[in-house]
């Protein structure tokens, strides 16, 4: 099948594989808190936090998460603001909003149970075909496949697919596969095995092909190709952004905050008046236009805070924060604003260069610097 979507493996092959892959993983299974429970509600929770994420990553926010949240209906009742700082710093925070909208959805529609079927399960905010397929596989011991970026690489390699694996023709046929990897009643052995698999040997930069358990059946291996597959696009220089702040007291010890909207970058997050500066403007004038045309009002800059640089999957930023002075009026923004105290901030749900900022400003030991004067 090297090199075409065309043909699928007969079911003989794919048998083989499936018994050498699932002794494997009799043996060599990943322990992990979510694997310790039959819970589809925190299968359900681990499976969404997994998403582009790594184990020891989410390992402590779905101990925090499922210890504060221990049940569907606590998740739905919860405020979306309780949720979001759970999340901080974990990223991909759209993942959390939607599971706090789903939480409602099965619990108004589905009497806080999850669906068992992977149609249905597709069907909640923020699931995907193949966190379905996982959820049912997992939770429900259905004999549903998955096709993750650890499957989907696992499988490429073994039949060799060389052409990009975006393409509708290949997806439809690794899909195909992974449904035929399925032995009748191992649906969930079979999904955590490719996960496993491809998280712990069939790795996406120098897989382990020596101590892999289908060696003796990778076209991938057998062509030398497993290096280069799956196909990679060209590395992209990622853009810089220049984000400006405006760290603005009230004289009562607050600061002045607005929450982002819920959809887009960091959606549902809170953050200080500023925005992106404009090529060739200088730092304080982008500020100044930015609290402007954002929140209404004018200010007077000061002295910079800090400059502290943080990357995004697509892009970087630096954020360069500045001590402000109002100078007139009174918020005039559609976004939810407020004064909050520093103790205030710690409950807020901030992105992680704000979370660094409020820190550089409050030290641990809890007392503010002394601001610098107004220039």
């Amino acid at each position: 099948m090297a090199g075409t979507s065309r043909n699928l493996p007969d079911r003989r092959r794919l048998r083989a594989i499936s018994r050498r892959l699932l002794a494997w993983f009799k043996r060599s299974a990943r322990k992990m808190d979510w694997r310790e429970t039959d819970d589809p509600y925190r299968i359900w929770v681990s499976e969404i936090m997994l998403q582009q994420t790594r184990v020891d990553a989410v390992t402590p926010y779905y101990r925090r998460f499922v210890s504060t949240f221990p049940t569907v209906r606590a998740l739905a009742e919860a405020p979306l603001d309780q949720v979001m700082k759970l999340w901080e710093g974990l990223g991909y925070y759209s993942r959390a909003r939607n599971l706090h909208r789903a939480a409602n959805v099965v619990v108004r529609e589905h009497g806080c149970r999850l669906p068992r079927e992977p149609h249905r399960l597709a069907t909640l905010p923020g699931i995907g075909r193949s966190t379905a397929g996982a959820v049912a596989a997992i939770a429900f011991r259905k004999d549903s496949p998955i096709l993750d970026a650890n499957a989907k690489r696992v499988l490429a390699r073994l039949f060799a697919v060389q052409e990009s694996l975006t393409r509708p023709s290949v997806e439809r046929t690794l899909w195909e596969i992974s449904r035929g990897l399925i032995l009748p009643g191992k649906g969930r052995e079979t999904a955590l095995a490719l996960m496993d698999l491809g998280a712990t040997v069939c790795t996406p930069r120098r897989p382990a092909c020596p101590a892999c358990p289908l060696r003796a059946h990778c076209d991938g291996l057998r062509e030398g190709r497993q290096e280069t597959i799956p196909a990679r696009r060209p590395k992209k220089v990622l853009p810089h952004h220049d984000m400006v702040a405006a760290w603005i007291a009230d004289g009562k010890g607050r600061v002045l905050v607005g929450r982002r909207p819920d959809r887009g970058l960091l959606g549902g997050l809170w953050e200080l008046p500023g925005g992106r500066r404009r090529p060739k403007e200088a730092r304080g004038e982008a500020l100044r236009r930015e609290v402007r045309e954002g929140w209404g009002f004018g200010i007077e800059v000061g002295d910079r805070i800090a400059s502290i640089p943080h990357g995004f999957s697509h892009f970087r930023i630096t954020l360069h924060a500045y001590r402000c002075r109002r100078t007139g009026g009174r918020p005039q923004t559609d976004r939810e604003w407020r004064w909050v105290h520093s103790e205030g901030l710690s409950d807020l749900a901030l992105p992680r260069a704000y979370r660094r900022l409020v820190e550089t400003v409050f030290p641990k030991e809890g007392k503010e610097k002394p601001p610098p004067r107004l220039r």
